[in-house]
């Protein structure tokens, strides 16, 4: 059985849910290790890449000490799918009530996609653990800190631009996590297989998410 376990702990201690998309399983696995030293302990797996079950399956089996998530769920057959394989998180990047509502039954930590305050009040009032602002950089900084006034009690996970540049302002306004893709899973330092250089790259974006 996998470990369905998703620590706060570890999600608090460093609240970047890094997102890997459209990498093989091959792939993913040999920048684990150095994603796990660099103190990063949060993974999301999005439902749309290659062999997406394997890559899931075999990271629960080799790296339990992760927190380790599907994205881009879209529906309840993706959602069984992910928890069958030991997803212990969701993400989705739309509003799907019968998935945020299995979640909360289930107490399966779930970050919904929201866009428009309707959306994200909905997304927070049917049990998500955080919203996903997506995507961020459309709405931008100013955007976050207008929500938070009328919705201050509404957990926020901006996910879609959040950058090395960036991530310090969206912690500084109050945000519970951020989501990042590209910009934490750097193809050209990853295609070049030096891991040095990799985790100085992890270090920076976690150094720079503590910047106040």
């Amino acid at each position: 059985m996998y470990n369905q376990t998703f620590s706060w702990k570890k999600f608090n201690e460093n609240p970047i849910v890094g997102i890997v998309r459209g990498m093989n399983t091959p792939k993913v696995l040999d920048i684990i290790p150095t994603y796990l030293d660099s103190g990063f302990f949060t993974l999301e797996i999005t439902m749309n890449s290659p062999n997406v079950l394997e890559t899931i399956k075999t990271i629960a089996d080799s790296f339990p000490e992760l927190n380790l998530g599907a994205g881009t769920v879209c529906n309840m057959d993706d959602l069984k799918k992910a928890l069958d394989v030991g997803s212990q998180f969701i993400v989705t990047p739309i509003i799907d009530e019968r998935v945020i509502k299995y979640c909360v039954a289930n107490k399966i930590p779930i970050f919904p996609g929201g866009y428009t305050p309707t959306e994200i009040y909905k997304a927070w009032n049917l049990g998500a653990d955080a919203v996903k602002i997506f995507p961020a950089t459309q709405l931008g900084l100013q955007f976050i800190k207008d929500i938070q006034g009328p919705l201050s009690e509404i957990k926020l996970l901006p996910t879609g631009g959040v950058s090395k540049e960036n991530i310090g302002d969206f912690f500084q306004l109050g945000c519970v996590g951020v989501g990042m893709g590209s910009s934490l899973f750097d193809k050209q330092i990853i295609e070049k297989g030096d891991k040095k250089e990799l985790e100085k790259h992890f270090n920076q974006i976690k150094n720079a998410s503590k910047k106040k």
